[in-house]
């Protein structure tokens, strides 16, 4: 019955109740109703039980002594956290904050006799030293970890007191570190580890590390450590870097001072400070490269860019940026290498055959150096453009003319070797060479005379190349410098037209030739000057010239026409046992084989009599005809050169497998004579340059000092003058009363209008 009765019970108590969701029971009231709960602090704080702490501090020294001796703790972690918390709670903490650092401090101070007690071995302090400050550190995490709460609490609270970590560091720091002779032996010790690592031998890098790291943490890295690893880096070093100078090449000590560098740069990522790093490096570049760039570069920046060495030139360039000083003494070095290899092409005359092409694979060889291996430094762009121009025109005048031949070669007809774009290509490098030659008048003279002979030949590989030059030329030197060019482009194209209407007024003639005449028409001021030669022509070319002057002049009233025969070429019909074939020869070979329609055979001086035509020419045209690939005459007695006394005879059995045949004239080398000529009109145009800007300068002016003159002209002429020639054309201006002294000031001009 009773059972029953608590079983109601329970099950009326179970229905009075119901659980929240967080499995808090709560009393069911009427809806609305609600209850308050309150909480009050005890009347009175509870006490300490008497010797409470007394006895908790015993229970913490032992747990503290027990961590330091490396025993297991009699005690609960978790009580003696609370133990602490307990203390701290009633306002022990002070005590307890000095009994802690007490201990610790006993317990520091007994181990520096362990480094005292000991022989004296470098290798076996550092190992002590660093199995010391591991169980200190160790031991230091597991006592703050008891004493978190006084960590927390009282000393975050004293601004002035230092954490129990940082007690921990400073106890370290005093009794031991900063014992003078364990600081010492400790020091020693790393630098030799790390001096045998610089040898080549394996060290414990993780011995290393941790022992740097602990000067680093207890703040004694820099005065007991780094000082003094600095001297020896830069002793050991500066003893290294004057050795394998004297050892080594450049390529190979090249490498080994980028090894060095990148073998100190992995010391400070394993474990030396980051702070060290500027100092060390700085010292290893010092040392090894600072002290040694004029060396270094003298002994084989020339070795380098004679063969080529990129990838040694790339590193010389790297590492020299690093160096105070290092790239402008880098600069100077390639400067004067440039001026020095380009003096010796430019002024070696056994060399001017290749001159050019040789100044090409140069800059082409220095560009790929600045771009590959300088970082394509503005300065180093620079230092060669100045270098470049210093150097090719030590010697005046020969570079532009060799240039000249050489755009000449390359436009020529017969270049097989470059397609349109190459040829392009190489025409653009050409410019650049061009650009830095000071005397352009005499490239144009010399460029002047051979597109004369291509255009009149018709030896012109392309048009459109011959023009892209011009252009080229147009957009370097101004329009003033190619109106000359551009004008003989201009009769050419004038010269066609003429004879389209030539060719009309001839089908209208009562007796029309068989002959078929085509002429180019030459302005005088636009083409170079040829001496007139006169040649005995056969009577029907002499008819067909007098009717295309008098067509000509018919339309052209007040103008002169002068005959140059020296340029002039035939095509000839002519009869061999083979049969026909077509003859494609100059004037001068034409006149020389229509002598054999009237004989069979004819001496040297027979033929010069007959046609006129100078001497060595005569040899040249009858060496052609005779002495050739092509021999359609035989000469008697047979050899290679014409002399005085040989006959000539019509070559009746004369095959050739083409129907027309183009028979060289052979060609006169340009003689001395003709390069001074042309030197010679070119000083000529110079002068004539002169007299007009001094007489522009004085007009516009009216007075001027002697030197304000000088400056002026060598402001306004385009190529390189003396001061003694322009002294000598003011003379002359003097003398023909253009412009006279002034009486008192001897110094000074005046205009005379």
């Amino acid at each position: 019955m009773a059972e029953d009765t608590r079983q109601d019970k329970r099950a009326s108590f179970s229905a009075l109740t119901e659980h929240s969701t967080n499995g808090m029971a709560r009393t069911s009231g009427k809806t609305g109703a609600s209850k308050k709960l309150v909480i009050k602090n005890f009347k009175d704080r509870p006490k300490l039980a008497e010797n409470y702490t007394e006895d908790t501090w015993l229970k913490l020294r032992d747990a503290v002594g027990a961590i330091q001796n490396s025993t297991s703790i009699k005690y609960n972690l978790e009580e003696l956290y609370q133990a602490v918390e307990n203390l701290c709670s009633y306002k022990v903490s002070p005590t307890l904050y000095k009994q802690l650092r007490q201990v610790c401090e006993d317990h520091v101070r007994a181990q520096i006799h362990q480094f005292r007690e000991y022989p004296f071995y470098l290798s076996t302090t550092s190992s002590r030293m660093n199995r010391c400050w591991q169980d200190h550190c160790r031991q230091t995490i597991m006592i703050r970890s008891i004493f978190l709460f006084l960590d927390r609490t009282y000393v975050l609270q004293n601004s002035l007191l230092p954490s129990i970590w940082d007690t921990g560091l400073e106890l370290f720091r005093t009794h031991i570190v900063s014992d003078s002779a364990v600081q010492k032996r400790t020091v020693e010790g790393i630098l030799e580890q790390i001096e045998l690592e610089r040898n080549g031998e394996t060290v414990d890098r993780s011995l290393l590390r941790s022992l740097l790291g602990m000067l680093s943490d207890l703040q004694v890295y820099k005065d007991s450590f780094e000082e003094r690893f600095l001297t020896e880096t830069n002793r050991l070093y500066a003893a290294e870097g004057q050795r394998l100078m004297q050892e080594r090449d450049v390529p190979e000590y090249l490498h080994h001072v980028a090894r060095r560098l990148e073998e100190e740069n992995d010391r400070i990522v394993s474990y030396l400070d980051q702070s060290t790093q500027k100092p060390l490096i700085c010292c290893v570049e010092k040392q090894l490269l600072g002290e040694h760039m004029n060396a270094v570069l003298q002994k084989g920046l020339s070795n380098l860019l004679d063969e080529n060495r990129v990838t040694e030139l790339a590193l010389l360039y790297q590492l020299f940026s690093k160096v105070k000083a290092g790239l402008p003494t880098l600069l100077q070095f390639w400067r004067d290498y440039i001026k020095s290899f380009g003096g010796e092409i430019v002024c070696t005359p056994e060399k001017d055959k290749d001159m050019v092409q040789d100044l090409l694979d140069f800059k082409d060889k220095m560009d790929n150096v600045v771009q590959s291996c300088f970082a394509r430094n503005e300065a180093f762009i620079n230092a060669m453009k100045e270098a470049f121009e210093t150097f090719i025109n030590k010697r005046p005048n020969k570079p532009a003319e060799l240039i000249a031949k050489y755009v000449d070669s390359k436009l020529r007809a017969g270049n097989k070797e470059a397609t349109e774009e190459e040829l392009e290509r190489i025409l653009d490098k050409i410019m650049i060479i061009f650009r830095f030659i000071h005397g352009k008048d005499v490239f144009e003279a010399f460029y002047k005379k051979d597109l004369a002979k291509r255009l009149l030949v018709g030896k012109s590989a392309s048009v459109d190349a011959e023009k892209s030059m011009l252009s080229k030329l147009k957009h370097e030197c101004g329009a003033a410098f190619t109106s000359k060019l551009e004008g003989m482009f201009k009769d050419m194209e004038l010269s066609k037209d003429i004879m389209i209407q030539f060719k009309q007024y001839m089908q209208n003639q009562s007796e029309p030739s068989n002959i078929e005449l085509t002429v180019n028409i030459l302005t005088m001021g636009y083409w170079p000057s040829y001496t007139p030669m006169e040649v005995h022509l056969p009577s029907e070319m002499v008819k067909l010239q007098e009717v295309f002057k008098l067509f000509y002049l018919g339309k052209h009233s007040g103008r002169k026409l002068q005959w140059q025969p020296t340029l002039g070429h035939a095509v000839l019909k002519a009869e061999f046992k083979e049969g026909k074939k077509e003859l494609q020869v100059s004037l001068f070979q034409t006149l020389v084989l229509l002598m054999f329609n009237e004989g069979e055979e004819f001496s040297m001086e027979e033929i010069r009599a007959a046609t006129g035509i100078e001497e060595g020419e005569l040899r040249r045209t009858l060496q052609s005809l005779a002495c050739g690939k092509a021999r359609v005459l035989n000469k008697n007695p047979r050899g290679k050169d014409v002399e005085d006394g040989d006959r000539f005879n019509f070559n009746n059995d004369f095959k050739h497998k083409l129907f027309r045949i183009k028979i060289n004239q052979i060609q006169m080398k340009e003689t001395v004579e003709e390069q001074v000529s042309t030197t010679e009109r070119v000083f000529q145009d110079r002068q004539y340059q002169i007299d007009a800007a001094v007489v522009r300068i004085m007009k516009m002016r009216k007075t001027l000092s002697h030197n304000l003159l000088v400056s002026e002209l060598y402001n306004q002429l385009k190529f390189p003058v003396k001061p003694g020639d322009l002294k000598k054309r003011i003379e002359s201006l003097i003398d023909r009363d253009y412009m006279e002294r002034d009486k008192e000031i001897p110094n000074q001009y005046h205009y005379v209008a």
